[in-house]
């Protein structure tokens, strides 16, 4: 009898962090590695976060909290919500988790049933379709192409949804490609979404701020009001505000959802850590005039990386509205030779040839449901950045 249950056995570890954990062993054995995998911000949580949860150890704030959120930040977070999205929520309407993922894995868990099917836009963030499958729903992929820049169509989401549709997964900016959804595109799937009432959207906003070229963010309970009552509005500290350590994602929803999710979490996590949750509250309450500098910064590290993967033999590199990944098509690479003599036969063997022939670390496209690509985190310096890409364009010219 296998230890492995059968839910655990229908999933697979997450591809970003084993490629992060290769990177970090690699170092250990003292070799030149850079990761380009890691999706998380390079700069320090800022000193007024930090100091809120001093303060909060302090004052002894490190006990057992409310199961879904103190009633500070529940407050912060529909001043959020109401402040930068138009959107109105109550305090009995919004769940907070340890980290964003728990978010969705939470929602899963408490709305799925065996056969429930839940669309799932490629390419996609590596935990989508695995969360899906743990809760015993059925992940449905919905394709989207470099041409029409990574974005769902609507008569592709049309095509996807079935009287068994329980949930559409949306996320911009996106994680892996950058693409970033405008009114006009949110409206369109809305659309389509009207015409089904038994879907629900979680919408993954976590890369809300970091958008470039003057692109505005809109989510789609904001652009279709109609859609309110079926949306469960998903965001986090972790990208905008430095804090992926800390580990507070939330969301705002209907209450009944929002109920359900917090019974998920009082027979599994319990509540977020106590002195995170007081660190969010000066996040999301406090200054936030850092958060534009920032995002310049990460257009710059984009335009870099955009600009020299573009002149890598073999490799085409489209230009993303948001987040800090670009997810490059190394088509023009599949079928030929590596150094090592090994034919590159998908992303994957790139990605592997990539990291023995020059140290550095991406992630393959297969991990996230669309081929033959590959995607790099530039949340790093530009000196980094200039290094890796400088690594990709040599490996690129020896591939024959």
């Amino acid at each position: 009898m296998s230890l492995e249950s059968a839910t655990l056995a229908r999933v697979k570890p997450s591809a970003t962090m084993a490629t992060d954990q290769k990177a970090r062993e690699l170092k250990a054995q003292g070799k030149d590695v850079i990761s380009l995998g890691a999706g998380e911000p390079d700069f320090d949580t800022p000193d007024n976060i930090k100091e809120a949860a001093i303060k909060a150890i302090r004052d002894g704030k490190t006990k057992y909290t409310t199961v879904d959120g103190i009633p500070e930040l529940k407050e912060a977070i529909c001043a959020k919500f109401a402040r930068e999205n138009g959107l109105a929520y109550k305090p009995s309407q919004v769940n907070v988790s340890p980290g964003g993922k728990p978010v969705i894995f939470n929602a899963m868990m408490a709305t799925l049933n065996p056969g429930d099917e839940v669309v799932v836009p490629t390419p996609y963030w590596v935990s989508y379709p695995d969360m899906v499958l743990l809760a015993g729903g059925t992940p449905v992929f919905a394709p989207t192409t470099a041409e029409t820049g990574f974005k769902l169509k609507p008569a592709d989401l049309e095509a996807a949804i079935t009287p068994r549709t329980r949930w559409l997964i949306l996320n911009s900016p996106s994680n892996p490609s950058g693409a970033a959804y405008t009114k006009d595109e949110l409206k369109a799937l809305a659309e389509v979404l009207l015409r089904h009432p038994q879907v629900w959207i979680l919408t993954d906003d976590m890369y809300e701020h970091l958008v470039f070229d003057d692109f505005q963010f809109w989510t789609i309970a904001q652009v279709e009001p109609a859609l309110y009552e079926r949306t469960l509005t998903m965001n986090g500290v972790s990208k905008a505000y430095a804090m992926t350590g800390w580990r507070i994602g939330y969301a705002a929803g209907p209450e009944p959802l929002i109920k359900l999710m917090a019974k998920v979490m009082s027979q599994s996590t319990s509540n977020p850590c106590s002195v995170s949750q007081y660190a969010a509250v000066e996040a999301l309450n406090g200054p936030q005039d850092f958060i534009k500098p920032n995002a310049k910064l990460f257009q710059e590290r984009r335009d870099l990386v955009v600009s020299m993967l573009n002149q890598a033999s073999g490799l085409r590199c489209p230009t993303p509205e948001g987040a800090f990944y670009v997810y490059p098509s190394c088509e023009g690479l599949i079928g030929k030779t590596a150094p090592s003599g090994r034919t590159i036969g998908s992303d994957k063997d790139f990605a592997n040839e990539l990291l023995e022939a020059e140290g550095v670390a991406v992630v393959f496209g297969e991990a996230f449901g669309l081929s033959p690509f590959f995607r790099i985190s530039y949340a790093t310096s530009n000196t980094v950045l200039e290094e890796a890409c400088t690594r990709i364009q040599r490996f690129c010219a020896s591939v024959k």
